[in-house]
């Protein structure tokens, strides 16, 4: 039984039923960690007991039978190196040192902590120091490189295939039924049965059941259908990111300008137009305010068909900030400078040039509603500059940059007191403008007074220098426009004023919804009818119909970051009857920053988006407790904003990143939805424009002068079927939630006043105590005094203890 030199180590084959009866299965209970099974030596009898001579354990009997230990060690030989699958260890001896395998590393004990050192040597003065293997040829082999040529052609398989329905004759057919009919001894035998009356019974609740709640609501409509929104609409509905449509630089005009305000034009599509500002400090105009004289400051009008040329320059005395399309006429432009003066344009006479684009030497009937980017672009066409007609008076007007420009609505027209009236011309003719000055004022377009041939002609006699091209439109305001009123807002008891940089004003939202108003007057133009703008001084005669209940309040962006709610009406002083401005009804001072949109909404006269330094709020007219969202800081201060047009809880937010945010107020309401990368620069203006139903523009201008159309994705186009409802009732339960917070600081100060009260009333109480404890002490240190004075006496003999008792008697 000896194996390779090794008496106490015997081959064994295990079977797979001896594996399972031991629980030496390999790889299961047997591994390449543990590759041995300590078996106990009476199982081993059992099973010789079992199965006798068919145990694989019978050819080593005599040796288990022998081994002193209870435990014998069976291990896996899984190279097969004593020649079977197992081997057994039949010594004790043998098994432990199986078990506890030790190795033993020695070294001298002097080299124990001896320092080592390393050193370069030459290997050509030390023998045998390296071998160099060095390349040589070897004329056993001969590599050739073979070149092929191959080509190939791939050939469509062409197929020919036709098919033709089967041709049968017409004809007419038709069917009769006749209803089954009971017999009357039938009809009696199923009247009397009584499986029927059972089943009758059994089901007539069910049914009535059935009945009742088909009547409640309707069971065959189906709800997923009512569920999902206009599965015609154009676009893909996973897409949330806006798309790059196109982009416009004014390639000829080398100075490093900005975009300061963009306006789509209102009745022809395709068409934006920009105005530019030189990228320069307050002391850097200064320092090169020779040069700037020399360049022309601008407004340009881009469309889609040429993004190159601009189709119109208009010209301007000074840097434009804010410009806006009168909503009356879209040839009347005005806009606001960066000296504080008010510019006037009339762009009737080259209305042609940017309605009508040249394509195949025919024009269409239809331009202004035909999209301009379906146009080729005139290769030919040379911009034109646009002189402006009237300017307002530098002593009159603002001192510094205006901030926002608005015209106001066609409805109603105001005095010098700010009192409201019915608007006289049935246009718009009056404007309001805020400055850096720390004034808001409004302007009026009309003559003051009637003009005469007389006056226009002296007019133009005092106005030799301009040019012919100009129309006389505004020719009376040129120079010598004054504001109707001016408006201050006080900071209260202090001598300083707030400085506004945008207004809201309660009429706004009807602009939204003007475009067909102007569309209808600019065919009535067109038709051959008088331009009212040409007559302004018609509607001067008619009489004042004071408006009653108008709202005369409306909302201020500050550069301190606040948000005013004040009342344009002037009053009177009591003391010096001078007229005042009235004090504002709320002051917030929510932004960390600037205040650069202050927008209403187009779906809710009464919401109010306001975006400023870091942070957004939105706000409703006629709750004066807060704002009913106020956003945490942005990671990058924003830099612009504006509502969606078509989705009530949609607004778009640019950052001085070139990043936009999109917040969406049904996904979520206290971060973006979605943040997108448009640009390398500061974002300077946002203005959304609706092409059809379905499609949308977005334009997003920059602080290096590039203008970025972009497209809106449908996601962020079309509503859901009850968006608007949904938005209203989170505004409603944000004002209960106002409301509710309102009450509880009530509660809370009423609260806070009754603990001071019961506070001062338990310091009387304490007082009190206190002084009767000071008399109780009192006491008890005299009446110790005199057991100290006792007991020194009767110590010195003075007295004795019958004196001392009959003292303490007295």
């Amino acid at each position: 039984m000896e194996s390779m030199g090794h008496p106490e180590i015997y081959p064994l084959v295990l079977t797979t039923q001896t594996q399972e009866i031991f629980n030496c299965r390999i790889d299961e209970d047997i591994t390449d960690e543990q590759p041995y099974k300590l078996i106990k030596k009476e199982d081993i009898f059992a099973d010789f007991q079992n199965r006798a001579a068919v145990s694989d354990f019978h050819p080593v009997k005599k040796v288990i039978q022998e081994y002193p230990g209870d435990e014998l060690l069976v291990v896996y030989d899984k190279d097969f190196k004593y020649g079977l699958n197992f081997y057994l260890i039949g010594t004790e001896e043998g098994k432990e040192n199986y078990l506890n395998i030790t190795y033993m590393i020695s070294r001298k004990r002097s080299e124990f902590g001896a320092p080592i050192k390393f050193s370069d040597q030459n290997a050509s003065s030390v023998k045998d120091a390296y071998i160099e293997c060095t390349a040589y040829p070897d004329g056993h082999f001969a590599l050739k490189q073979l070149e092929k040529d191959v080509g190939m052609q791939v050939v469509p398989k062409v197929k020919d295939t036709s098919t033709q329905t089967r041709w049968t004759y017409p004809k007419n057919a038709i069917t009769q039924y006749y209803p089954r009919e009971l017999s009357e001894e039938e009809k009696e035998t199923f009247g009397q049965s009584k499986p029927l009356s059972d089943f009758l019974n059994n089901t007539c609740i069910s049914v009535e059941i059935a009945l009742q709640q088909n009547e409640i609501m309707n069971t065959f409509i189906d709800d997923w259908k009512c569920l999902a929104e206009e599965e015609s609409s154009f676009g893909d509905k996973t897409d949330t990111h806006l798309k790059e449509y196109q982009s416009f630089t004014d390639l000829h005009n080398l100075t490093e300008k900005m975009i300061t305000s963009v306006s789509w034009h209102p009745t022809i599509y395709g068409l934006i137009a920009v105005s530019v500002a030189v990228r320069l400090s307050l002391e850097e105009r200064v320092q090169f305010s020779g040069k700037l004289l020399l360049q022309p400051s601008l407004i340009l009008f881009w469309s889609f068909s040429d993004p190159i040329h601009p189709q119109l320059m208009l010209e301007s005395p000074d840097d434009i900030f804010c410009f806006k399309f009168c909503p009356s006429d879209p040839n009347i432009i005005a806009g606001g400078c960066i000296n504080g003066q008010i510019v006037m344009w009339d762009i009737t006479a080259h209305a042609d040039r940017i309605e009508n684009i040249k394509t195949g030497g025919s024009r269409s009937k239809k331009v202004t509603l035909k999209p301009m980017f379906l146009l080729e672009p005139d290769s030919n066409k040379e911009a034109t500059y646009i002189r402006h007609c009237a300017v307002s008076s530098i002593e009159n007007g603002h001192k510094k940059v205006i901030t926002d420009i608005h015209w106001l609505s066609d409805t109603f027209e105001i005095n010098r007191l700010g009192a409201v009236f019915e608007n006289r011309n049935g246009i718009c003719c009056q404007l309001v403008t805020c400055s850096a000055d720390c004034t808001i004022c409004f302007w009026d377009i009309r003559p003051q007074k009637a003009l005469t041939p007389q006056l226009i002609e002296k007019k133009k006699e005092e106005h030799i220098e301009i040019p012919l091209d100009v129309p006389s439109t505004f020719l009376h305001l040129d120079l010598s426009w004054k504001p109707l009123t001016k408006i201050r807002l006080s900071k209260g008891e202090t001598s300083l004023d707030h400085c506004p940089t945008k207004i809201s004003l309660s009429e706004d939202n009807l602009l939204y919804k003007a475009q067909d108003k102007i569309l209808a007057q600019s065919k009535a133009v067109k038709a051959g009818e008088m331009n009212p703008y040409h007559n302004l001084e018609a509607g001067l005669a008619n009489h004042l119909k004071p408006l009653e209940d108008f709202c005369t309040k409306f909302f201020v962006g500050t550069e301190e970051g606040g948000v005013i709610y004040t009342d344009w009406k002037m009053e009177r002083d009591a003391e010096t009857g001078r007229l005042m401005t009235k004090k504002p009804v709320s002051l917030y001072t929510i932004h960390d920053g600037s205040v650069h949109t202050v927008q209403r909404s187009p779906f809710y006269k009464d919401i109010i988006l306001t975006i400023g330094g870091w942070n957004v709020a939105i706000w409703k007219e006629g709750v004066m407790t807060g704002p009913l969202l106020q956003s945490s800081c942005a990671p990058k201060r924003y830099t612009a904003g504006h509502w969606s047009l078509t989705r009530p809880g949609v607004f778009y937010i640019g950052r001085e990143d070139g990043y936009i945010d999109i917040w969406d107020l049904l996904e979520k309401t206290h971060e973006p939805a979605l943040s997108q990368n448009i640009c390398i620069t500061m974002i300077t203006y946002i203005k959304p424009w609706t092409f059809s139903a379905k499609q949308q523009f977005i334009a997003i201008a920059d602080y290096y002068g590039t203008l970025h159309i972009l497209e809106i994705p449908w996601t962020l186009s079309h509503p859901s079927t009850n968006e608007v409802s949904s938005m209203n009732h989170y505004f409603e339960r944000e004002v209960k939630h106002l409301e509710y917070i309102e009450e509880r600081k009530k509660i809370r100060e009423q609260e806070k006043k009754e603990m001071e009260l019961e506070l001062e009333k338990t310091k009387v109480k304490t007082y009190q105590k206190s002084k009767e404890q000071l008399e109780a002490e009192l006491k008890m240190d005299y009446e110790s005094y005199l057991e100290l004075e006792k007991n020194t006496l009767i110590n010195l003999g003075f007295i004795k203890v019958k004196e001392t008792m009959s003292f303490m008697d007295l």
